[in-house]
């Protein structure tokens, strides 16, 4: 039923992460689909001032510690090397999920979510934003 999954991570939220890492993994044993797991760093005004001045060294360690980060929770998942993949971005969360949704051709979206609270409502969430504007089936884990 599906070929490719599309699994956005914080990698900093070990709860939620792990409760959308499972699910999509079971779906993609069931279906024998691929698992792109993908974790978005998103660049704050210090990060692009930072940048602009020359300090690539800032966006280099982020991108460093994501990557051990991720190569540890791709090394935990029981799936065929051939069947996972992950890759990191900078940016919005709700664009880079939905841009590379769309250049996997992914069929299935699987994101976690926490309960919404005030927080939420007043600026909505990734997850939220990922459903509306995703071209794709988008299944909220909670």
């Amino acid at each position: 039923m599906y070929r490719t999954i599309l699994l956005p991570v914080d990698i900093s939220e070990d709860e939620l992460t792990s409760k959308a890492v499972h699910c999509a993994l079971n779906i993609a044993r069931e279906t024998g689909a691929k698992l792109h797991i993908l974790h978005v760093l998103p660049i704050s005004s210090a990060i692009i001032n930072a940048y602009a001045l020359g300090y690539m060294e800032i966006k280099d360690k982020a991108t460093i510690k994501a990557e051990k980060d991720l190569g540890k929770l791709v090394a935990s998942i029981d799936l065929p090397a051939e069947r996972i993949s992950y890759s990191i971005a900078f940016g919005s969360p709700r664009d880079e999920i939905t841009a590379t949704a769309d250049e996997l051709g992914a069929d299935l979206i699987v994101i976690g979510s926490r309960r919404p609270n005030i927080t939420t409502h007043l600026l909505g969430s990734n997850s939220a934003a990922v459903v509306r504007y995703a071209k794709t089936s988008v299944l909220v884990v909670r």
